[in-house]
């Protein structure tokens, strides 16, 4: 039993390291697609373009404020393992430069940029469903809509669009008041902002249990 529960434990952790990397290379893809970034990250990826700081610097910034509000949604349901998403976060923003670094497709054509758009929501939605499923520690922003997913009551999916859909709103209303046109947010980002959400449902609905039972003990 004592060794089940290990391989187990082992098991899970590698579906979260797994789950972290594509989501991370999900992101990267979205933004580096040229179509507009992914809505989770389309706050601080707008403000990339209008201040002197990095990408994912703003993004560890907006992941800090997603712990926090998180904190105030969970109430009593709130774990000390929460506030781990912070360091979590240090991580996770570097492999975003990382893979910023390894991928271009600015001069791509069209078609071969809506193939990474295409890429970039599975693997985000993907990588987010494996991260949450392993309830360890959740990347912030997935953490952020598992906690608002348990407010209203609904489905992961369901919670996930209704966030995206905030951060777009906000996004643009940044890049008008600051640009006077939209910055950041483009066909990508609105295409991701219903494909990631439905890409976690029908993961979760094929794998979710099949996962579950190889990574937790019975």
């Amino acid at each position: 039993m004592h060794l089940n529960f290990n391989r187990k434990y082992i098991i899970r952790w590698c579906y979260y390291i797994a789950g972290m990397l594509i989501l991370a290379l999900g992101l990267t893809l979205n933004a580096e697609s040229n179509l507009g970034s992914s809505p989770i990250i389309s706050i601080p990826y707008t403000l990339s373009f209008l201040c002197p700081v990095s990408f994912a610097n703003l993004t560890l910034g907006i992941y800090i404020l997603f712990v926090i509000l998180e904190f105030i949604l969970k109430g009593k349901d709130r774990r000390w393992t929460d506030i781990l998403q912070i360091p979590l976060s240090i991580i996770f923003t570097r492999f975003l430069n990382l893979f910023t670094q390894w991928f271009d497709f600015t001069d791509s054509s069209l078609g071969v940029r809506l193939a990474v758009l295409a890429a970039a929501i599975i693997c985000t939605g993907v990588g987010a469903a494996l991260t949450v499923n392993m309830s360890l520690v959740a990347n912030p922003g997935d953490g952020f809509v598992q906690s608002v997913a348990m407010c209203i009551h609904k489905d992961l999916g369901t919670a996930k669009n209704f966030v995206d859909i905030t951060c777009v709103i906000i996004a643009t209303i940044i890049g008008f008041a600051a640009a006077g046109s939209l910055v950041g947010v483009g066909l990508g980002t609105l295409i991701a902002m219903i494909g990631v959400g439905r890409v976690i449902a029908l993961f979760n609905y094929l794998f979710q249990e099949r996962l579950r039972s190889q990574a937790f003990p019975a």
